[in-house]
């Protein structure tokens, strides 16, 4: 039986519906502290923004020492919040496996300050040099396809990036914030998708 290129795209549209509608919805998402409670087993991918960071870059009086190539970089909340979720990870005892971050220096200081084990870089979760413009459709599948690949050593993923590769790899999430995370795991149904959110300041809050 031979199909149309019109029949096709239409059953093409048909499977892609049918897939978004599968996916659970964020506004069905569990709270922070039961997200918590599920991290403790391990299994999931926590999707980062990096911690809160002024628009403009440091003049080299104001960078940090580190801050060579003068990025930008966090501000007194981003830096203190990092801390914070960082502490709250030790403090939970959440297993924290593979970390992937952007290379962009305020990523990375997220990072740093949040003491998270064996970071590594991958250019996919970077922002390009574009700051808050858009990111290349590439990067937001390859984000897309990453958050599918959950841990199985009872460890979690944490990937840390940037709202606009957020946005290109899952428009349906909205604004998301500095510093806020986005949990990906099994629902009761077997589905992979977006749990829950949970905002920088919730880790400290619910140790």
């Amino acid at each position: 039986m031979t199909i149309s290129k019109t029949t096709g795209l239409r059953l093409l549209l048909c499977l892609t519906a049918a897939a978004l509608a599968s996916t659970p919805l964020l506004s069905q998402s569990l709270p922070a502290q039961a997200l918590l409670t599920r991290l403790q087993k391990g299994g999931y991918v926590i999707v980062m923004r990096h911690a809160s960071s002024p628009r403009q870059v440091p003049d080299k009086q104001a960078a940090n020492p580190d801050n060579v190539k003068l990025e930008r970089q966090l501000d007194e909340a981003g830096r203190a919040g990092a801390r914070a979720m960082g502490a709250a990870l030790r403090s939970l005892r959440i297993p924290v496996g593979e970390v992937l971050s952007s290379p962009t220096y305020r990523a990375m200081e997220t990072a740093r300050l949040a003491q998270l084990p064996n970071v590594r870089t991958n250019d996919e979760l970077g922002d390009t040099g574009q700051n808050m413009q858009a990111v290349s459709g590439a990067q937001g599948q390859w984000l897309r396809d990453r958050v599918n690949r959950l841990p199985g050593d009872g460890t979690n993923t944490i990937l840390i990036t940037h709202s606009p590769n957020i946005a290109s790899a899952f428009p349906d999430f909205g604004m998301v914030a500095d510093g806020e995370s986005i949990v990906i795991g099994r629902d009761e149904k077997g589905i992979v998708g977006p749990l829950g959110r949970i905002k920088i300041e919730e880790w400290s809050t619910s140790r």
